[in-house]
């Protein structure tokens, strides 16, 4: 009968790095409370992690500094294992689409309902819950892309859904300026059809705010492709949401932008 050690070395060997509790047990036949008394002195040895309950991570000698892998190595298997579909968005995925302005320090998932944060070693993951409509609508593979791995594929935010998720969720996303850092680095990749088909599944607000910001750094065809919601719009939102209304109240008048139906109450401040 195999050892756990052995079965972790041949499973690196055909270049897995992950499995489940239950893919063990099948695969060494021996008791559960025998299989997890081995894989706790594993982890105190710093040979597995284990980001969920019941799937682990084989971690390889480089993977000691930091903990574990980088999560795009091993989302995609630990989100199969869960049964919860998923993207990686917001800053992870901005940084991936090239704006080099981002420092993804959190790696960020959206998924359709309420999951837990944890961290592994040096690595946080921070799960968004939209909405399962919206989800539904949004995770479809022409909006999506792929961030590669030497382990395989994870599914990513295309460019469209990572600005429209990084308007949405600009609380994630280090707040307003980051996203407009976004807007200016990102904008000009985005088609604006798809830009359009994937707002409807947004609130108008957050889709009205992108708007404005893409408009500011001269995206001015994916700005069009925006101002029909931004006519559907019944009352005058703030640009930053997070602004404190006492805190704006002793700023002054604020400039209104009626085109975008925002009160701008925040002004946009960027790297070059």
């Amino acid at each position: 009968m195999a050892s756990l050690e052995q079965y972790l070395a041949g499973q690196l060997a055909r270049g897995r790095s992950h499995f489940s509790r239950e893919e063990g047990l099948g695969a060494l036949g021996v008791g559960r409370e025998a299989f997890i008394a081995a894989a706790t002195r594993l982890m105190k040895k710093r040979r597995l992690a284990s980001p969920r309950r019941g799937f682990y991570l084989i971690l390889r000698p480089e993977d000691h500094v930091t903990g574990a892998p980088d999560p795009v190595r091993w989302i995609d298997p630990l989100m199969k294992y869960l049964g919860v579909d998923y993207r990686i968005s917001v800053l992870r995925a901005a940084a991936f689409h090239g704006s080099s302005h981002q420092a993804a320090m959190v790696f960020q998932v959206i998924v359709p309902k309420q999951l837990r944060a944890f961290e592994i070693g040096r690595h946080r993951l921070q799960f968004i819950s939209q909405t399962p409509a919206a989800f539904a609508t949004t995770n479809i593979p022409d909006l999506l892309g792929q961030m590669k791995s030497d382990t395989g594929l994870a599914k990513v935010a295309g460019v469209e859904l990572t600005l429209l998720d990084s308007a949405r969720y600009f609380h994630k996303a280090a707040g307003i300026n980051s996203v407009a850092q976004l807007a200016k680095d990102l904008g000009a990749s985005a088609d604006p059809r798809k830009l359009a088909k994937a707002a409807a599944a947004y609130e108008n607000s957050s889709v009205r705010r992108l708007g404005y910001l893409l408009e500011r750094f001269g995206h001015q065809r994916q700005a069009k492709a925006l101002e029909p919601f931004a006519r559907k719009a019944k009352s005058m939102k703030p640009l930053d949401p997070s602004v404190k209304p006492l805190v704006e109240s002793l700023a002054g008048p604020r400039e209104k932008d009626s085109r975008w139906m925002l009160v701008i109450n925040e002004p946009v401040d960027i790297d070059a």
